[in-house]
């Protein structure tokens, strides 16, 4: 299985941070800014898991996914949302993901990423 994972947040202190975490934990990582991006992103290359901010400009979090389930070739890639928001752990069940809140623990992070990078 791949140890790629895609990073989609527009914070890019987070984003680095959480890059930094996971490389140190061996995998390959990259960033994307918007939803737009990451479908881009995941077109060239499949992650084993995408890690989604919900509240990004150009296209947020909520459009990305509907996207991503609309395209048979991207829709069996896994998501977990990452988000601060307050109703983060409902939106994310409405969406039908698994959901890390800000601030996160990167031990969660770790255990997120090793389940669907096995």
């Amino acid at each position: 299985m791949s140890r790629y994972v895609l990073i989609v947040e527009d914070d890019e202190d987070c984003a680095h941070m959480l890059a930094l975490w996971l490389s140190m934990e061996g995998y390959e990582v990259s960033e994307a800014r918007n939803g737009l991006a990451a479908l881009d992103a995941i077109r060239e290359r499949r992650p084993c898991l995408v890690l989604l901010d919900l509240m990004m400009p150009v296209m947020n979090g909520f459009e990305f996914r509907r996207e991503q389930l609309k395209d048979p070739t991207l829709a069996g890639v896994p998501v977990v949302c990452v988000s601060a928001a307050v109703d983060a752990l409902k939106i994310a069940g409405d969406m039908k993901l698994r959901c890390l809140t800000k601030p996160l623990s990167l031990d969660d992070v770790t255990e997120e990423v090793e389940a669907a990078c096995v």
